[in-house]
């Protein structure tokens, strides 16, 4: 029997076609950079015949690559222009710090897992070697290299970090999938007089909780 190869290519087209467009996400740049990167060459190899569907794809240490359409909404909350500095936190394999670069973002990606880290340096090497890659604890940020005019934290919430408040610009915003009543909801927050943030939900979104992100425990009595 022959083995089947994938057209990743279609693949990628109908991706914007059927998931990203008919979800409002039409900016021409944001379509631009979701036809350009290969999603593909952003997963282990065992995976990447999975690249393209509709949505988030398991990878170890309970993370994943998000859905192309949630991804799509974090892009378009970021509202991503020529020149702006972005710090991605969570940025897993790289995907969505290459998307960003090819919108032309100054893009600083923070991964803590080893193996997504490595995953991430090759094919950013690649796709979008303007990439500052940093290995390092993902709530902690990157307070070396602020102010930036965005934060995207690339996976599901509980609350939005008070310490990076502190870590944008004072005309910056902060994106995430934050934890409201039982429901992930994409988030436009920015920091507040005094520390912290307040926010505004545009989107309902599902995505797993990234490490150091997750709810307290509770105790039962």
């Amino acid at each position: 029997m022959t083995e089947q190869k994938t057209d990743f290519g279609a693949a990628r087209t109908l991706m914007v076609d059927r998931q990203i467009r008919p979800n409002d996400i039409v900016e021409p740049h944001l379509i631009a950079a979701f036809r350009a990167i290969p999603r593909e060459q952003f997963l282990p190899a065992a995976l990447a015949s999975r690249a393209y569907i509709d949505a988030d794809i398991p990878l170890p240490d309970g993370r994943a690559l998000l859905a192309p359409l949630t991804i799509g909404r974090l892009l378009r909350a970021c509202a991503p222009q020529p020149g702006l500095g972005v710090l991605v936190i969570g940025a897993g394999t790289g995907y969505t710090a290459a998307l960003l670069a090819r919108c032309g973002c100054r893009v600083t990606a923070l991964e803590s897992n080893p193996d997504l880290h490595a995953i991430a340096a090759t094919a950013l090497a690649q796709h979008a070697p303007a990439v500052r890659l940093l290995a390092g604890d993902l709530p902690a940020g990157d307070p070396a290299g602020a102010p930036y005019d965005r934060i995207i934290i690339e996976g599901q919430v509980a609350t939005l970090p008070d310490a990076l408040a502190a870590q944008l610009s004072p005309t910056g915003r902060l994106i995430a999938i934050l934890r409201l009543r039982d429901l992930g909801r994409v988030v436009i927050a920015e920091a507040v007089a005094g520390g912290g943030f307040a926010h505004r939900a545009i989107a309902d979104c599902a995505a797993p909780f990234l490490p150091g992100f997750t709810p307290k425990a509770e105790f039962v009595f």
